[in-house]
């Protein structure tokens, strides 16, 4: 038995609060599902394995840039962002895609946006540094972005191959450049996840639309987990954090506040939708 679930949050500035609240969330996550799996004829309990992935920023959001880089330089040298995160992996035996958080360049003049996915053993399987950087005008409190100015883009995708699925992964302004995602298809991709802080105007408008465009054209489970609400900075993120199948179906989503949602894996669908309507065109050949 496969669990995909994903956390939606309204992370601050202070990173102990918002290890504190993922925290939260995974002790109710694991103990539902504990207490719903049933029995063996053995006696023993089937086990669950579980993907849980967290949204973009999930340790630090709502601030400037700057401090983003201040953070990322601070935590250089002992880790401790993503050691805090695979402890959380290890603790409660799940595989984490720890969303997105700064990881210093070389120079330290800039970070990478990084996705970082954890086994059940705390080990770190796979980085994804943000390729396509949020630099754009948008109507809303905040006006203009610009990324790029502390981030450094990435430059590769990342495959993480397991013995449930291969998992592709994304971040954010990602969703609107296809060729990203049908990388990871051609690659052997099964599920995309999509952490992401999209703006309250831009997920309006475009968020749930581009979702599922990617599920259906590449026949993958996504699991899109959002930031939401009104952050310390006066930035609004959208949340609509929900998890499609690769029919494009929606089948949980949690609109607005903190909390989390999940489904169960059905990689026979996933084969029989493939099998059925195969996708693979020429053009890719």
């Amino acid at each position: 038995m496969v669990k995909l679930s994903l956390i939606q949050l309204s992370s601050s500035t202070e990173v102990a609060v918002n290890l504190k609240k993922i925290e939260g969330f995974l002790v109710e996550i694991t103990t539902k599902y504990a207490m719903l799996t049933p029995p063996m004829e053995s006696g023993l309990k089937d086990v669950v394995k579980h993907l849980v992935v967290l949204p973009e920023c999930c340790l630090h959001f709502g601030g400037r840039d700057s401090e983003q880089l201040a953070l990322a330089v601070k935590s250089a040298s002992d880790d401790y962002l993503r050691v805090a995160l695979a402890k959380l992996a290890a603790k409660f035996n799940v595989y984490l895609v720890a969303g997105s958080i700064p990881i210093a360049a070389s120079s330290n003049q800039k970070f990478t946006n990084s996705s970082c996915m954890f086994s059940p053993k705390g080990q770190l399987l796979g980085q994804y540094d943000k390729i396509h950087l949020f630099d754009v005008q948008v109507g809303d409190n905040t006006g203009s972005y610009c990324e790029s100015r502390f981030t450094q883009a990435g430059n590769d995708t990342c495959l993480v191959k397991t013995d449930f699925a291969n998992i592709g992964l994304t971040i954010c302004f990602d969703l609107r450049f296809p060729t990203l995602f049908q990388k990871l298809t051609h690659a052997g991709a099964d599920i995309i996840t999509v952490p992401s802080a999209f703006t309250k105007v831009t997920g309006k408008a475009h968020w749930q639309v581009l979702l599922q465009a990617r599920a259906i054209e590449n026949q993958v489970y996504i699991i899109a987990a959002g930031q939401q609400g009104m952050h310390d900075n006066g930035r609004e993120t959208w949340g609509h954090s929900m998890i499609i199948n690769p029919w494009g179906e929606i089948e949980q989503c949690i609109e607005e506040g903190d909390g989390y949602i999940s489904v169960d894996y059905q990689a026979n669908d996933l084969a029989e939708i493939r099998a059925c309507m195969p996708l693979q065109s020429p053009l890719n050949q």
